[in-house]
């Protein structure tokens, strides 16, 4: 529904280069009820069976393309900077027990690091592989047994509850697809046009990879 309102907005409408006149992502499902998506059955049910086809990223395909450079040559070639590319971290767990939950390490690592905290943050938007991946993640920042069992000393307690009117307020892979290798560059443009657009200073982008790893932003 938030994507479907996005779109109606006109507020993809920068973000997607035009193909055939068209500007609507052709996967986007306005018309999803609680209802429609809780009758729909696991693709793998034992033993603990949740991803169907309303929770998962559908198949897509799709590309994306970002300019990316030192802000003095920015300047001396012509061009505006839009936002900048603060700091970023890379992280890998165990695939086995961990395979998507590199976004809650990276997340954690990273804003330590920068010496911020959620309430610095105006802007998230976290890739969505599934909706059990997000949940996850989300309860794992939000809880202080993971901070101290997986994170060691030094983290304090938890990270707290990401308000969830700032997360992916325009759908994510969800509604919008996920084609491998552009859903960086796409969370990355979201995020930066959502800062204009919403006043807002820190915006904070996280996905999760295949084999247990993840990045922050």
């Amino acid at each position: 529904r938030s994507a479907a309102k996005a779109h109606k907005d006109g507020l993809l409408r920068d973000e997607i280069v035009a193909v055939n006149g068209n500007t609507l992502d052709n996967g986007v499902k306005g018309d999803s009820t609680l209802e429609k998506l809780s009758s729909l059955k696991p693709a793998f049910v034992k033993p603990h069976g949740t991803h169907t086809a309303g929770n998962s990223s559908f198949l897509t395909d799709g590309a994306s393309a970002a300019l990316l450079m030192e802000e003095s040559v920015a300047l001396k070639s012509g061009f505006t900077p839009k936002t900048r590319l603060l700091d970023w971290l890379f992280v890998s767990q165990d695939p086995k027990d961990e395979l998507l939950l590199g976004p809650a390490y990276a997340i954690a690592k990273l804003l330590k690091k920068r010496g911020l905290t959620f309430k610095d943050i105006g802007v998230f938007e976290l890739h969505e592989a599934f909706a059990g991946q997000v949940l996850a993640n989300l309860n794992a920042l939000d809880s202080d047994v993971f901070f101290s069992r997986n994170l060691g000393g030094g983290f304090g307690s938890k990270l707290g509850k990401v308000p969830m009117d700032t997360l992916n307020t325009l759908g994510g892979s969800l509604s919008l697809g996920h084609p491998f290798g552009a859903t960086g560059t796409r969370l990355l443009t979201t995020a930066s046009n959502r800062l204009q657009r919403e006043n807002g200073k820190y915006a904070l982008v996280a996905a999760c990879a295949a084999g247990g790893q993840g990045v922050a932003m």
